[in-house]
């Protein structure tokens, strides 16, 4: 089914930011009612995000790009071709930037993870009213169909609310 505007009809009705909130209120109920499968959930997520870390840190390219370094000038003094050692550097090079990127990324899921985490234990009971703070820390987008809202929080949880 095919998503809409929050401009446009929802069964009939417009898409306001009350019903917004309502269902923004229901969503992080849901997740408090079944806190034990969504901090299940969330650890998962935790052990996704950490196996893609599997692949050489920016410390051991920069470490291996100074051995290729020396060799480059090692090779280059002799006069002997250095043409493999250069390609291998701007892999290197490139790899370290991508790498780079990833811990970025992948340190900024585990903070919105543990955030989640964090409020899910911390909070005792349903929340009745909206908090805007609350919602702008914790959820990424919502997004409208003909007969359901899907909620997606910053720590990849989806979750359904019908219409």
């Amino acid at each position: 089914m095919e998503p809409i505007s929050a401009e446009k009809s929802c069964t009939n009705r417009t898409v306001n930011e009350l019903l917004l909130q309502e269902i923004t209120v229901k969503a992080i109920n849901q997740i408090l009612t079944e806190r034990d499968f969504f901090l299940k959930t969330l650890q998962q997520n935790i052990v996704k995000t950490v196996r893609g870390a599997d692949t050489l840190s920016p410390d051991g390219i920069q470490a291996r790009l100074e051995e290729l370094q020396k060799e480059f000038i090692k090779k280059a003094n002799n006069k002997q071709d250095y043409d493999a050692i250069a390609d291998e550097i701007f892999r290197l090079r490139d790899q370290e930037e991508k790498s780079e990127l990833d811990s970025h990324h992948r340190e900024e899921a585990m903070k919105r993870i543990k955030e989640l985490q964090n409020f899910i234990a911390g909070q005792e009971t349903d929340i009745t009213e909206f908090d805007e703070t609350l919602v702008k820390k914790l959820i990424e987008k919502i997004t409208v169909f003909a007969d359901h809202f899907t909620v997606e929080f910053k720590s990849g949880i989806t979750i359904d609310i019908r219409a």
